[in-house]
């Protein structure tokens, strides 16, 4: 056993990816060390994260000029230095893959966010962003949305690695299963081999948590100080959401593991596509920094964190095993509370708007990266 609490999570069968990744972190060998000392087991990267890289560092200066001697455009730019930092962090990860059987060291690599409505162009971006990258253990992040499922439903055919994205929802969870084992089934009826194929199913909670409380902070300025029992339970509400609405979808996981079809797919070697909890920096100063992580500790599960609530951990979380199974019926509870009349909180509409909210939030600074990397090719033209 192990003192170091990401270590003992490890032991109690949850994964730690990084939702972060650039240039630096590869070059100076401190995504190496991160393996080695914080028991990370892969990353996962998306547009904002790119934009951050590309726009506070230099490292990327010599591949732009290389890009502009080749005439290429500004998204040929981007996606070969996109696909460079990816193939060097999925060789840094390759061991840790190889261990677990490819289970863990995996790097995901989203497609534009602008294809979160267009099943087609998700499909050619994935399938064509897995073959330019060419490395097992890249995964092709593709966003939970009704055009996105039937498209992960195709990719997973192909033979990809997907990490489904922006989930909120238990619904929205079901149609990422779902989607994953369509998709493998259609390779058994061709014959094709399905355990080399692994995903995950993220699952965002800090914006639902901030998105709720919220609302309730309007409720209450609404009702003033004259019903204070009101007013305490919707207190009570605050900061809970989230964690109770994860609770609820690993209780359907290991309901869509034990059904039938799933059971006829782990026969001939399928993966189980695991939760992974997304959006876990706690964005509300009055609660734990590292709540989204010791409360969701259960098997067979993935919880992604940025650097800093990756050290935030290391220092002060309290791991116990299968967490995530304490408090069920209160979970559920709650969520049912919402629909009463004193609270009247539409959880349907919430997890609606920030579904959009989440794709809008990634289409910005996917936007904002292209313009950054024209402006800096114009630059490095001029010199």
């Amino acid at each position: 056993m192990t003192n170091n609490p990401l270590l003992k999570i490890k032991e109690y069968g949850q994964s730690i990816w990084m939702d972060y990744l650039d240039r630096d972190l590869i070059e100076t060998g401190e995504l190496k060390k991160m393996i080695e000392t914080r028991g990370l087991c892969g990353v996962t990267s998306n547009p904002n994260i790119f934009d951050k890289a590309v726009t506070g560092s230099n490292r990327y200066d010599a591949d732009i000029e290389a890009g502009i001697k080749a005439g290429k455009s500004i998204k040929e730019i981007y996606e070969s230095l996109m696909f460079e930092d990816i193939r060097n962090a999925c060789d840094i990860f390759r061991p840790v893959y190889e261990k677990t059987n490819g289970l863990d060291g995996y790097v995901s690599i989203e497609v534009s966010p602008h294809l979160a409505r267009d099943a087609r162009g998700t499909i050619e971006e994935a399938l064509g962003f897995y073959r330019a990258i060419d490395r097992d253990n890249v995964m092709i992040k593709i966003p939970g949305t009704p055009e996105g499922f039937p498209a992960v439903e195709r990719v997973i055919a192909q033979g990809v690695n997907v990490n489904i994205t922006l989930l909120f929802s238990v619904e929205s969870y079901e149609h990422a299963a779902w989607a994953y084992i369509r998709g493998l089934e259609d390779r058994v009826k061709k014959g094709q081999p399905i355990d080399k194929i692994a995903s995950v199913a993220s699952f965002f909670l800090s914006r639902i948590d901030t998105k709720i409380d919220a609302r309730i902070d309007e409720r209450l300025k609404s009702i003033g100080t004259e019903n204070l029992s009101e007013e305490a339970r919707l207190q009570k509400i605050k900061g809970k959401v989230a964690i109770a609405n994860a609770k609820v979808a690993y209780q359907k996981y290991k309901e869509i593991i034990a059904s039938d079809r799933w059971q006829a797919l782990a026969e001939k070697g399928a993966n189980v596509q695991r939760l992974l909890w997304a959006s876990t920096s706690t964005k509300n100063p009055k609660y734990s920094d590292v709540m989204y992580v010791n409360e969701l500790i259960a098997p067979n599960t993935v919880n992604t964190m940025p650097p800093e609530t990756i050290e935030a951990c290391a220092d002060h979380c309290e791991p116990a095993p299968n967490r995530i199974e304490t408090d069920l019926e209160e979970a559920y509870r709650l969520l049912e509370s919402l629909k009463d009349p004193d609270i009247n909180i539409d959880l349907d509409e919430v997890m609606s708007e920030l579904l959009e909210e989440g794709i809008a939030k990634f289409v910005q600074p996917y936007d904002s990266l292209m313009q950054s990397l024209e402006d800096k090719v114009k630059q490095l033209s001029l010199v």
